[in-house]
């Protein structure tokens, strides 16, 4: 995190808080996100109007809800992409007066995966993770860029596939390769409009995993819209469930997904669907009629 420079050996563990300023992390200290009465959208009516959460480090929070009630709407406004209006305190600082750059430092995303990519070689596309800090695009890596490209190109398993383009990867690679490019940039926040698409179960859990395990271990937050809600009852601690572009239930995961307001929101009893998955897994009953009611 930011350090103070100084001739003698000073460092923010030697101040008191006062004395850090806004955005600046002490050592040990988590992240924190607030959102305040937040609306956003197109040009025309407004998508999402009246959302207000918080979030501490450690969080992973899912964003729920069905085809068009606002999820991704919401993440590209946390992200600054879309006009908005509100605000959005990351560390303090509000990020409707942070340059671009400087925005990057503190949240970075992970989209869909598209079907075309230039064939940038596996270290090259992670390094492109430390633009917010080299100067661009094409960065100059220093060492201490370096030292984390490597760090984290090793953590996600990446080490024998440096050299390779990343159009010859499968999608499971390919995925690693994106969220080593994520984690490079060293954000306190992660937001991710459905990471999981296009991947196979076992690469879903797996990246969830990993995001989960960021989180815990690095005191960041990550804010995720997820439409299967196995997984996010699986890997996510809190839940905000949408509802045509409002916040229509928020808590920890368990207690959204088995409130009333889900089964009204999706218009169907999701509980009792996702008891009955379940009980057909355990049965024994290998019938060949059986059916979803």
């Amino acid at each position: 995190m930011t350090g103070v420079q100084g001739p003698a050996v000073l460092g923010p563990e030697a101040l008191e808080p006062a004395e850090l300023g806004p955005g600046v992390q002490r050592p040990g200290e988590s992240h924190h996100i607030s959102v305040k009465n937040l609306s956003a959208g197109y040009g025309g009516p407004e998508v999402i109007g009246g959302i207000e959460f918080e979030a501490a480090g450690g969080d992973f929070l899912c964003i729920a809800g069905p085809n068009g009630s606002g999820k991704s709407t919401l993440l590209r406004a946390l992200a600054r992409l879309i006009p908005r209006r509100g605000e959005i305190r990351v560390d303090g600082l509000d990020t409707g007066t942070l340059k671009r750059r400087d925005l990057a430092k503190k949240i970075a995303i992970l989209g869909q995966m598209s079907q075309f990519y230039f064939p940038h070689t596996v270290y090259d596309t992670v390094a492109l993770g430390r633009y917010p800090y080299t100067g661009g695009f094409m960065p100059v890596l220093r060492g201490p860029d370096r030292k984390i490209i490597e760090e984290k190109i090793e953590q996600l398993e990446l080490g024998d596939l440096r050299e390779a383009r990343i159009t010859e990867l499968s999608g499971g690679q390919l995925q690693r390769v994106f969220l080593a490019r994520t984690l490079v940039q060293d954000p306190a926040i992660i937001l991710l409009d459905e990471p999981t698409n296009h991947l196979d179960l076992k690469f879903q859990v797996e990246l969830l995993r990993r995001l989960a395990a960021w989180a815990a271990g690095g005191r960041g937050i990550v804010i995720a819209v997820l439409h299967d809600l196995n997984l996010a009852r699986s890997f996510t601690g809190r839940m905000i469930l949408l509802d045509r572009g409002r916040i229509g239930a928020a808590g920890s995961t368990a207690a959204v997904l088995d409130s009333a307001v889900m089964d009204a929101v999706y218009g169907m009893d999701i509980p009792a669907f996702m008891r009955d998955s379940l009980e057909r897994w355990n049965s024994k009953n290998t019938g060949k009629n059986d059916k979803v009611t």
